[in-house]
Formats: C-alpha cells, sequence, structure tokens
C-alpha cells in the first residue's frame, strides 16, 4: 500500500477499517490534527475471542504524502499483553539491525525481548499487517 496523499484520506483508511475486516469489532481510533503538518492517531481496535489492538501513531504530512514519524502498537487477549511494537531506536542491539529502527517485543521477558519487526515502517500504513496478526491469533485460540 502507498503511502497516503493527505490526513483526509488517512483518516478514510482509519475510519473503515471495520468494514474490511471483519474480525474488528469495534474501532475507538482518532486522528487528532495537531496542526497543518502533524497528527496524531490514537485508540484501540477490538476483535472476537478478547483481542486488542492499542495505537498510538505519530503522523506528519510532507511532499504531499502522510508519514508514520513514531509509532507504538500493543496486542493484548484479555488482559494479557502478547507483545509490543514501537520505532525506539536501539543502535547497538545487531539482532534488530536488519529492520532497523522497527521492532517488536515479545514473550517471555517482554520488555528485553526484541525482535526485528520487517513489517512495520514509516512509509506505509502498518495496521493491515498487525490486524492480519491478530486474525491468526483468533484462528489459533
Amino acid at each position: 500500500m502507498n503511502a497516503f496523499q493527505s490526513f483526509r484520506s488517512y483518516e478514510e483508511f482509519i475510519y473503515t477499517l471495520r468494514h474490511r475486516y471483519d474480525a474488528i469489532v469495534s474501532s475507538t481510533l482518532i486522528l487528532v490534527r495537531r496542526g497543518k503538518r502533524t497528527a496524531v492517531l490514537q485508540g484501540e481496535l477490538l476483535f472476537e475471542k478478547g483481542f486488542r489492538l492499542s495505537v498510538r501513531e505519530r503522523l506528519t504530512w510532507e511532499r504531499d504524502a502522510v508519514l508514520i514519524e513514531s509509532y507504538g502498537y500493543e496486542l493484548w487477549h484479555h488482559e494479557e499483553k502478547i507483545s509490543w511494537y514501537d520505532s525506539q531506536p536501539h543502535p547497538d542491539e545487531l539482532t534488530l539491525v536488519s529492520s532497523f529502527p522497527h521492532h517488536k517485543h515479545v514473550q517471555p521477558n517482554i520488555r528485553s525481548n526484541r525482535v526485528p519487526a520487517p513489517d512495520m515502517s514509516f512509509f506505509q500504513p502498518n495496521l493491515p499487517a498487525l490486524i492480519q496478526e491478530i486474525e491468526l491469533f483468533i484462528k489459533q485460540s
């Protein structure tokens, strides 16, 4: 999927996710503009069987494209955090070089256990990959 040309087109994408993914039960996602070139996306997507995705993205609009400046995504099953993704750089961790700075925190020891996250990007929406990951969890449960 290519970068969006405006915040309006990104909003349309966000607010129609439920129509494209049957596993989404509800959404509290909201895009809040913080000026002409900055916005924040935050909220949750709720899924079947107690799964949810907590979302926070800081977005910028540059050269007719919406870019993700930073993000944090948390995958939950009921009250248990399954994993989380973030774009905080860890330049000294050689195992993360392949997808720098994108990485995922996983069990066990979720705070310190990081793996590369090659599906994450600043230049295209990350939500489709995250939704597909949760859909797999739903099928396996």
